[in-house]
C-alpha cells in the first residue's frame, strides 16, 4: 500500500492550495480515504474524509465551506481544495485509510498512513 500527497507550499493568507494523494497497492472504489493536518507543536486531527459507496464526505466543522475533498477512481487519487487559507492551516497534511469513521469525524481509525506535504501560510 502506498499513499503519496503532493500540492503543498507556502502561500498567504486568503489563497489557495489544492493537494493530491495518489495511491496504490488496494482497492481504491472500496477504501474510505482522509486528510489529516498536524499543526506544529500539536496532534494530528482529521480533516475531511471520502468513500465511494454513496455516504457524503465529511469535513472537520474549521474547514466547512473552505476546503473540498474529491475522488478520481480512474486515477486513484483523492484532492483536498484548500480554499481561503488561514495562518492556522500551517502544518502537515497526510493521507490515510481508514478502517472506518463516525460521519462527525469525532473519531477514526487508520490503516495506512503517506508521509505528507507541508502547507505554510503566512500571515
Amino acid at each position: 500500500v502506498q499513499l503519496v500527497e503532493s500540492g503543498g507550499g507556502l502561500v498567504q493568507a486568503g489563497g489557495s492550495l489544492r493537494l493530491s494523494c495518489e495511491t496504490s497497492g488496494f482497492a481504491f472504489d472500496e477504501n474510505t480515504i482522509g486528510w489529516f493536518h498536524q499543526a506544529p507543536g500539536k496532534e494530528r486531527e482529521v480533516v475531511s474524509c471520502i468513500n465511494n459507496r454513496g455516504h457524503r464526505p465529511s469535513y472537520r466543522e474549521s474547514v466547512k465551506g473552505r476546503f473540498f475533498i474529491s475522488s478520481d477512481n480512474a486515477k486513484k487519487t483523492v484532492y483536498l481544495q484548500m480554499n481561503d487559507l488561514k495562518p492556522t492551516d500551517t502544518g502537515v497534511y497526510y493521507c490515510a485509510t481508514l478502517r472506518w469513521y463516525i460521519e462527525d469525524l469525532s473519531r477514526v481509525a487508520v490503516r495506512n498512513w503517506g508521509k505528507g506535504t507541508l502547507v505554510t501560510v503566512s500571515s
